[in-house]
């Protein structure tokens, strides 16, 4: 059986974060491990509360997992603060670990913000260069490279900018562009590859961002390229939303349970 490491936040209502992460790693019929950063009071209206992991504790979960049950990918989602950040980079490259994706979660699908500012610095320096891809949305990307991200022009030079921070691939989702076609730009060793589709009608999307990066190192574990594993990860992510599950009172979830 192969093994995937979630290294991010709870979500308490169980929609995003490590949650979403073990139920899309579960259902890709693999193991699934995880290294908790933070607490969070959240639910499908909004943040309320974050209760951030100490960096020794976080250090403590990776060294127990690493030394035990060898991950083969690695899933990087919500980490708060520097300090957290460079303790994930150094256990990391400590242990050679590979098929790492990043999900640079700097805002949840409701607007509350989950990263520091003075983290995001610390994300690009020493967790970028680790990833075998990197995948932020719009705004994590406008966030990013420090200009607006309005059409598929901007996704690719915003693409360009990531990439440098990387050996990796970048791939710059468009859910949030005004369109009624979904442009996800994966752009990797100076190449392009667009992956569209028709906009999903359903509002309930919380922790697809989440849900998209562990299905891609899922399908990474399985020694799939990445092209392929984000093809895979798009379908998968697609049958989630489409299934139309409705629950909470604001962006629900997905349903991770669809094909089963």
């Amino acid at each position: 059986m192969k093994k995937v490491l979630t290294i991010a936040g709870s979500d308490c209502s169980g929609g995003a974060g490590i949650q979403a992460d073990i139920k899309t790693i579960t259902v890709h019929k693999m193991y699934a491990m995880s290294a908790i950063t933070a607490l969070t009071a959240q639910n499908t209206t909004g943040v309320y509360g974050i209760l951030e992991a100490t960096p020794e504790f976080v250090a403590n979960q990776l060294d127990c997992i690493f030394g035990d049950i060898r991950p083969d990918a690695v899933k990087i989602g919500m980490v708060s603060n520097i300090d957290i950040i460079k303790i994930i980079a150094q256990k990391l490259s400590e242990y050679e670990a590979e098929n790492i994706v990043v999900d640079p979660v700097m805002i949840s699908a409701s607007g509350g913000k989950l990263l520091n500012d003075d983290a995001i610095e610390a994300l690009i320096t020493y967790l970028f260069p680790l990833a075998a891809v990197i995948t932020p949305n719009i705004p994590e990307a406008e966030t990013l490279v420090g200009f607006p991200v309005k059409s598929k022009e901007d996704m690719k030079k915003a693409a360009e900018k990531i990439a440098r921070f990387t050996k990796g691939g970048v791939l710059i989702k468009g859910g949030h562009l005004d369109s009624t076609i979904t442009s996800d730009l994966l752009y990797l060793e100076g190449k392009e590859f667009w992956f569209e589709a028709p906009m999903i009608n359903n509002p309930n999307t919380h922790g697809t961002g989440c849900t998209l990066s562990s299905a891609i190192a899922c399908n990474l574990a399985e020694g799939l390229t990445l092209h392929e594993s984000v093809k895979n990860a798009k379908e998968f992510i697609t049958g989630a939303i489409k299934a139309n599950l409705k629950l909470g009172k604001g962006l629900g979830p997905l349903n991770h349970c669809f094909n089963l």
